[in-house]
């Protein structure tokens, strides 16, 4: 079973995408979890998460991006250059960060000089940096502009009756997803961090009724598996990270990442939209509010609540905050982070690292060794 969802997450152009384009339907590729899934599916359209996975070098994203800026970004102009993006039938860019801003324009510029490297429709999506009721009105509206710009390019028509359906597909795997991290985070969880990290992929790149099925087929299976026992337990905050590699790399032999708090993990999952009002409104104010996300102003303490409430519900015993080399979101939040949670007597380990072909995982694993050893130490003092 979790061989699907490690394929699905490994592979950019996977087989239920090959499937899927075999059939004549279309795909639309989207970077960050602020878009709504929901406008697509039910557009007839498979949404797909845009990923830097794979590049095996960034010459090209050096070329338009230049040196000094996440690697993320530049991974992905990469193989948007390699023509490995080209499944794509269109893609969808959020000023998540200045990074991912500099994206547009890159991919935009790149598809002028690289024949194919970007696809017929291109749209930047606006998203405010406040959770406020008039940011939300202005976001409703610019849910409502990419809607008509989907209807517009793709010949569909994007009804409400279709926008609830979607909706509702949408919420049962939020709640399949509230019943997995249940499970992550027994005392001895049936899967390790890697294998969570994979099943919650797999949702951003298959078809989300197939995701459902097999997501479902998964819990039962979880339910009457054996626990993995005496583990230092581990919570992964910080950058995006869509590598289950990396994530092995830090579990080795002696942890296991019980619980996280990334974008590409369980961010993208929590809150459910409202089934009762207007699905653009409900879908608008739920995808503003749930991402918990260091763009976001003056949410700070809220941020730190929930990394506290996860550490408390998952017994964690240490905290690694990761970011990608010049993150600065991330990597000035998490220097508050491990203040004011060291403050509170939860280790906590500050790593930054590189995304993609630029990982050092030697000196990662080392690192993580060593703040393992000091959770043991401390369990010994104890």
């Amino acid at each position: 079973m979790i061989k699907e969802f490690i394929e699905a997450s490994t592979a950019l152009n996977n087989k239920y995408v090959a499937a899927w384009k075999k059939d004549g339907k279309k795909v639309v590729g989207y970077t960050c979890s602020y878009v709504p899934d929901e406008i697509f599916h039910a557009a007839g359209i498979l949404p797909f998460r845009v990923r830097g996975f794979g590049a095996t070098d960034t010459t090209i994203g050096d070329t338009y991006f230049g040196p000094f800026i996440c690697s993320l970004p530049k991974c992905m102009l990469q193989l948007a250059g390699e023509g490995k993006f080209n499944f794509l039938d269109g893609a969808i860019i959020t000023p998540g960060c200045d990074s991912m801003r500099r994206l547009d324009e890159c991919w935009r510029k790149a598809g002028k000089d690289i024949e194919g490297a970007i696809p017929s429709f291109f749209f930047h999506y606006g998203v405010p940096h406040k959770y406020e009721d008039y940011t939300i009105k202005w976001f409703t509206e610019e849910t409502r502009r990419l809607i008509a710009a989907v209807e517009e390019h793709f010949n569909v028509k994007i009804t409400d009756a279709n926008l609830k359906k979607a909706i509702s597909v949408y919420n049962e795997s939020r709640r399949l997803l509230d019943r997995f991290e249940a499970l992550r985070t027994l005392d001895e969880p049936p899967f390790s961090g890697e294998e969570a990290l994979a099943v919650i992929l797999a949702g951003t790149t298959m078809p989300r009724e197939e995701y459902n099925t097999l997501l479902e087929e998964f819990i039962a299976q979880a339910e009457k598996s054996p626990g993995i026992k005496n583990r230092v337990r581990l919570m992964l905050v910080g950058s995006a990270n869509d590598d289950i590699g990396l994530v092995r790399v830090m579990e080795g032999e002696k942890a296991l990442v019980v619980a996280d708090n990334l974008c590409f993990g369980s961010r993208f999952y929590t809150d459910q939209v409202g089934e009762n009002g207007d699905p653009v409104f409900e879908l608008s104010k739920r995808y503003l509010g749930h991402n918990d996300c260091p763009r976001m102003y003056g949410d700070y303490q809220r941020r730190l609540n929930i990394l506290e409430q996860k550490v408390k519900r998952a017994k964690i015993d240490g905290v690694v905050l990761q970011n990608i080399r010049f993150c600065d979101l991330h990597g000035a939040e998490n220097g508050i982070f491990e203040r004011d949670l060291e403050a509170k007597d939860i280790p906590c380990m500050r790593l930054e690292r590189e995304y993609g072909p630029l990982v050092e995982t030697g000196r990662m694993k080392m690192r993580v060794d060593a703040f393992i050893e000091r959770i043991q130490q401390r369990r010994e003092v104890a």
